[in-house]
């Protein structure tokens, strides 16, 4: 899972991740290199991609499966996250120590006197995407496994190796990794994937641009340093403000074409939610285009919230079977 996975790319952390004491005299002790190896899955974004896994599978079942299942396809997704973010990290540490947004990450911190080396992050990013691979295939299905293991992938070739600084679609296209979590939840509880994974798919989809979009308007400094070009560093704030709207809107309307599978409760909290998201995105326009700060950390922090909410909405659904149409 990668957030996609990410895969749900830097976006979900919004903040470095906590430094590891890489002093010399601090030593290489396994329980700094256990803090460095777990701060290099990115926790907080794998956080974010199990809030959309659970919920799929809620609904994939129609009530609750079995909590072994539950705890096997959310502990392979971590992994499989965890290991993509890792990789991730391991590449771009050249770019993470020009940026400050990322230069206390573990690979980069202390000027390469950090607890972890970069070939064994690489070692371990790699063995973390082997493992989810056998646990999702051995415990789970094989469905679920070959779609974690795309997801990976499409983080690793696609958008860190392939886009990120090429192209400002880096995020539009490359985060379709952080999309993959509930096709892997669905393929985990049926077998298969169903066009309502597909609609999630579309809702994270759309709702990346916005999200990360607002995180690289605050930290644009940065991204123009490391040569990284994002949108908000070659597009005037205005029209990044823009194109936050019209991905804004797609988001919503694609949150709709779930409700004849979810119900009249899933209809009501995506109606609300929406409306919540989209007077957010279109006052942060109209505060860049009356020459005020623009301050798009609101949106980036009120992204996360509503995509939560969004998702508690499916498992209530799935769990509440009078709430359905």
């Amino acid at each position: 899972m990668t957030q996609a996975t990410s895969a749900l790319p830097d976006a979900a952390a919004g903040r470095p991740a906590a430094r590891c004491d890489s002093s010399p005299a601090s030593g290489r002790s396994a329980r700094l290199i256990a803090r460095a190896l777990f701060a290099l899955t990115k926790p907080r974004i794998i956080e974010l991609l199990l809030v959309t896994t659970l919920p799929t599978m809620l609904l994939a079942q129609r009530g609750l499966p079995s909590p072994w299942l539950i705890a096997v396809t959310l502990t392979g997704g971590a992994m499989a996250a965890g290991g993509a973010n890792t990789i991730n990290c391991y590449i771009d540490r050249d770019i993470d120590a020009i940026m400050r947004r990322t230069s206390r990450r573990p690979l980069v911190a202390g000027s390469g006197q950090a607890a972890i080396r970069p070939g064994e992050a690489l070692a371990f990013g790699i063995v973390l995407g082997i493992a989810a691979t056998l646990v999702l295939g051995l415990l789970a299905n094989w469905l679920s496994a070959a779609l974690a293991d795309a997801a990976l992938l499409f983080y690793v070739f696609v958008y860190t190796l392939g886009l990120k600084r090429r192209t400002a679609s880096n995020i539009v296209i490359g985060g379709a990794a952080g999309c993959f979590p509930v096709l892997v939840g669905w393929a985990a509880v049926t077998g298969t994937v169903a066009w309502p994974a597909f609609v999630l798919f579309g809702v994270i989809f759309f709702w990346t641009p916005p999200h990360f979009w607002a995180l690289a308007m605050k930290f644009r400094d940065d991204y123009a340093a490391a040569s990284v070009p994002m949108l908000p560093v070659i597009a005037t704030p205005q029209v990044v403000a823009r194109k936050i709207v019209v991905y804004s809107w797609i988001m919503v309307a694609t949150t709709l074409a779930l409700v004849p599978y979810a119900g009249w409760i899933y209809a009501a909290c995506a109606a609300g939610l929406g409306a919540w998201f989209l007077t957010e995105a279109h006052r942060m326009r109209g505060r860049i285009a009356g020459g005020a700060a623009a301050a798009p950390m609101r949106l980036f922090h009120l992204s996360i919230g509503y995509l939560t909410l969004l998702f508690l909405a499916v498992a209530v659904t799935a769990v509440l079977p009078w709430g359905r149409v």
